[in-house]
């Protein structure tokens, strides 16, 4: 296991080992960790998707929206 050191404010200190007493707070943190990573690698793969479908639009053919209602509307009863 490695071992890391992080300054954090006096009052989330204090708040931290109030809420967690009694708890493995190394395993606390771990877990704070591993779901923080995943938050950003979820963000990540958001922000890729959106300027992926950005490049997407950029190759995408150009209709009017008389042409997009007609296409909507065909096939309908």
């Amino acid at each position: 296991m490695a071992t890391v050191n992080f300054s954090v404010p006096e009052d989330i200190k204090n708040a931290f080992n109030i809420m967690f007493e009694g708890q493995n707070k190394s395993a606390v943190i771990a877990e704070l960790m591993r779901e923080a990573v995943e938050r950003a690698q979820s963000q990540q793969r958001s922000q890729d998707a959106y300027r992926r479908i950005l490049a997407r639009r950029k190759n995408a053919p150009h209709i009017t929206e008389e042409q997009f209602r007609s296409a909507r509307e065909e096939g309908r009863p």
